[in-house]
Parts: structure tokens; sequence; C-alpha cells
């Protein structure tokens, strides 16, 4: 099992981070991915690959941190990610995307053109893409129309977008992640488009520290909950959940370009 989304250096896992990673490898899982919220993060992120090779990274910007980030920076961050991601060390390109609530402090013309930033070193260094879209689908899909594609991919992080709209994402070839919303009683969106998704474009996430599965709802959450996560889609899909978890991992693993090693190493 891989956590294709888990914000592992966020400070809620500050008391107790390395019973946490423990945890994870004691449910099973082999990988974790951690993406960067903001280039403060990208260069201590990047040391934690050469520590342990199950865990690795993506170096981007989160639209929700742009608020919080001089617009007239946005050219020389994108300039400092590039230069990262030259040197190797990183699987994928963010998190990054489109935020609704975020609009107020960073406009969406904005957020489209960090975007475009992001894509473009997607492109050039032949890494996927974290999509992270939050109440601006119809903003992504008008970009993704006429942006040129990443050959890597984009995997479409915690989708919460429904099957309609996931049927626009599938055609241009995105990979989707679902998270601990797939095990929630109300849940009916995130279901309808889990079960219209291919296959082999499908993987898990726990996007730790936020989006608790059941039991643990309400709670923080961590990479050692993906069993649950993975319990819940399994369910919805009507198949075994070991085959699910095998088949997730796999996915994971050629998306992420044999980023992590495999579980007997």
């Amino acid at each position: 099992m891989i956590d294709t989304h888990c914000h592992l250096d966020a400070s809620r896992f500050e008391p107790d981070r390395p019973e946490v990673v423990a945890r994870a490898w004691a449910a099973g899982l082999h990988g974790i991915l951690i993406p960067a919220v903001g280039p403060e993060t990208w260069e201590p992120l990047l040391e934690l690959p050469r520590q342990d090779a199950r865990i690795q990274v993506g170096l981007g910007i989160h639209p929700q941190f742009l608020p919080d980030l001089p617009p007239e920076d946005d050219g020389l961050h994108l300039e400092r990610l590039d230069a990262l991601l030259a040197k190797g060390g990183a699987a994928a390109v963010g998190e990054c995307g489109l935020d609704g609530p975020s609009v107020t402090g960073a406009p969406l013309e904005r957020q489209v053109a960090v975007l475009r930033g992001h894509l473009a070193l997607a492109r050039k260094h032949g890494l996927p893409v974290l999509m992270h879209c939050h109440r601006l689908h119809p903003a992504l899909i008008d970009l993704l129309k006429t942006e040129a594609w990443p050959d890597a991919g984009i995997l479409m992080h915690s989708y919460s977008g429904g099957a309609e709209l996931a049927r626009f994402y599938i055609q241009k070839g995105c990979h989707f992640s679902f998270a601990g919303p797939v095990t929630w009683a109300e849940a009916r969106k995130p279901l309808d488009a889990l079960r219209v998704i291919p296959p082999e474009r499908l993987v898990a996430e726990t996007d730790s520290p936020d989006q608790a599965p059941t039991p643990f709802r309400g709670q923080r959450s961590e990479p050692g909950y993906l069993p649950h996560i993975l319990a819940g889609m399994a369910q919805a899909l009507g198949e075994p959940v070991d085959v699910l978890a095998q088949r997730t991992t796999e996915n994971a693993r050629r998306l992420f370009r044999e980023a992590f090693p495999p579980p007997s190493l």
C-alpha cells in the first residue's frame, strides 16, 4: 500500500512523527508521498527520501498558501522550483492547483498563472502533477482544454468532483486518488466517481492530517489509516480489499516512475 498524499511534515505531527511513521509501516504501508505546500518546505522535504526511500516528496505551491506569498515573487519561486527539480529527488510537482475559497486572497488569474508554471515544469522535468481543485473545476477544465499535457500525467488528489466531471478528467488521462470521505456515511459523489474511473487510474491517499476515515472521523488522520480508506473503496467497487490494495499500489508505483522501492526491499 502507498499513501499518495500525506502532509507528514505538518505541525500536527510534531509531537509524535516517528511513532506515526512506525504505525504506518506496521499497518502494511511501504510508501508515503509528502506534497509540499510552500517554498519554505522544499529543501527540508528533499532530505527525507535520502533518509528512507519509502518516503517520497512532491515540490510545489499549494493555492491556499498563495495569499501568504507576495505576488511579485511568484516568478522567483517558480525559477527556484525549476532549479530544485533539475537536481532530482522529487517524485512529483505539487501540491498545486486551484482553490475557490482562496480567490479573495489570491485572484483566479494569479492562481491560473502559477498553475501554468507548475504544469510547464512538470512537462520540462517529466514528472506527474499532484492536482488540488476545490470549487473551481470549471476554471480547471477551461485551463486543461488549452494547456499542453504533462507526459507523466496528472493525479486528481482527494477527488470529490462527482462522476460527470470525472469523465472529462478520464478522457484527458488523469489518475484519481480518494481519501477518508469515501468511508463517510453521507458519501455519494466520490463513490459515484469512484465507480466510473478506469481501474488502472486509481490510487489511494489519507490526506493526513485531514479527512480522517471512519471510525476516526473528526480526529487527526495519519498514513496508518490507509487500510480503512481502501476498505471503503473496495466496498463501493464490490471487490476484495487485497486485490484493490495490490492494484492501487502497482498504479502508484507506475505513476511515480518506480520512485518507491518494491515491498521486498
